[in-house]
């Protein structure tokens, strides 16, 4: 635990030097974020009231935890929902959630910080979302005897719970006292370093994103874009976009301006960013803030991107055809909601983490790809196959129907009465 602590010590030192040094916005954002987190936690000084503590990374995490967390809100309203967030990514767009009583930055796994969290938060139970394996927490959980979970969680044989070094990370896993994975392999991993109190409840992203596709409301901006009378072009959108991503398709999209509009949601959007976007297509391109301002700056445009969080979700259910970015750079991005909506989905080749990604390969609605030229001729076939981009539609929606209901495992396991309750 001393090198673990060390690293920690050095980890928070690099946040405070990146926060005054680097280009990027998130180690500032975060060094803030965490000399906030004392005040954002005053509210429950009082010690009234009983308290729920579920910790995620970031939004993706946040996305695969709201289901349970609504629901919480919804049937166990004497319950205090404390949420917090390790990444700016996440925290700055969730930071005013309405269904959490606390939000806040999670503080630095250091024993002093983990035993004055707990002595204010005084969690009856603790859940985390995923990963987010903090040694120090989880082990101060334990020995406070709180109950505590994970959910959505994936585990594979390349992780350090099943290297002959990773003890200490092993036994960590002994504080959870039950683990809700999202696939059979990972409960058979974790059997095999002695970890059984394991229940393969699948993914609640599944559950979120049929939320979103069912509660998706009408946007002015993407009504007059997508749906422009007399337009018969199929729209294109490209969600959590990166430039390794635009190098796929950016081409393709120009030349097909005829049959083609596209919508793109680029991961980050800061000023120099979107300044490359925009080159990428010239005069026929608008960012969504200005049309938003002017409506009329849409005319004649074939490419809208979205410069705003929190839109992309409820966007797809305007798109033809979809490209998830992530997958030619350091990981895929959330395939599922897109797919809900029953449109085709194409992805690149860095999508082994991830299960939904192989499977829909396997069934058909998933499209992975390896090259811009792999892009170029699967996408100009779809363009031309209207019942083939249907089919693919369907197996697409198809599979995620099959895939729903953890959230119902998970509620019912841990809350339907109160015993799993300290």
């Amino acid at each position: 635990m001393l090198l673990y602590d060390l690293g920690i010590y050095l980890y928070r030192q690099g946040i405070r030097i990146a926060a005054h040094t680097s280009r990027h916005a998130k180690p500032r954002l975060l060094n803030e974020g965490l000399g906030e987190v004392w005040d954002r936690l005053l509210p429950l000084k009082s010690g009234e009231g009983r308290n729920v503590w579920i910790h995620v990374a970031s939004l993706g995490e946040f996305e695969q935890g709201r289901p349970l967390i609504e629901r919480l809100k919804r049937e166990h309203p004497e319950l205090r929902i404390i949420l917090t967030f390790f990444s700016p990514s996440g925290y700055e767009v969730r930071k005013n959630y309405k269904e959490a009583d606390i939000v806040a930055y999670l503080p630095i796994d250091t024993p002093r910080n983990v035993s004055r969290f707990l002595d204010i938060v005084r969690p009856e139970m603790a859940i985390f979302v995923k990963y987010e394996f903090w040694l120090n927490y989880l082990k101060e959980l334990r020995r406070r005897e709180i109950p505590t979970y994970l959910i959505s969680g994936i585990f594979r044989p390349d992780q350090l719970f099943f290297k002959s070094y990773g003890g200490f990370y092993r036994n960590a896993l002994r504080t959870f006292r039950r683990l809700y994975v999202q696939d059979e392999r990972s409960r058979r991993l974790l059997d095999g370093i002695g970890i059984t109190d394991v229940t393969v409840a699948g993914d609640t992203r599944f559950d979120r994103v049929t939320d979103i596709m069912r509660g998706v409301k009408p946007h002015r901006i993407l009504d007059l874009f997508c749906k422009a009378p007399g337009d018969e072009r199929l729209t294109f959108l490209a969600g959590s976009s990166w430039p390794e991503d635009e190098a796929v398709y950016a081409e393709w999209l120009r030349e097909s301006g005829d049959s083609v509009k596209g919508v793109i949601a680029p991961h980050e959007f800061d000023a120099e960013r979107l300044k490359r976007l925009l080159g990428l297509f010239g005069d026929k391109a608008v960012l969504m803030s200005e049309a938003e301002g002017n409506p009329e700056l849409l005319e004649g445009k074939q490419v809208l991107i979205i410069d705003c969080f929190g839109l992309l979700a409820s966007a797809y259910s305007y798109a033809d055809i979809a490209y998830v970015g992530g997958g030619f750079g350091a990981g895929l991005h959330n395939i599922n909601e897109a797919a809900v909506y029953g449109i085709p989905v194409f992805y690149g080749p860095n999508h082994s983490k991830f299960i939904e990604a192989e499977e829909m390969k396997t069934q058909g609605g998933g499209i992975a790809i390896n090259s811009k030229e792999e892009f170029r001729e699967k996408a100009d076939r779809l363009l031309a196959d209207p019942s083939e981009r249907k089919a693919l539609g369907q197996r697409s929606a198809t599979y995620i129907r099959s895939k729903l209901g953890a959230t119902d495992i998970i509620y019912s396991d841990l809350f339907a009465t109160t015993a799993n309750m300290r």
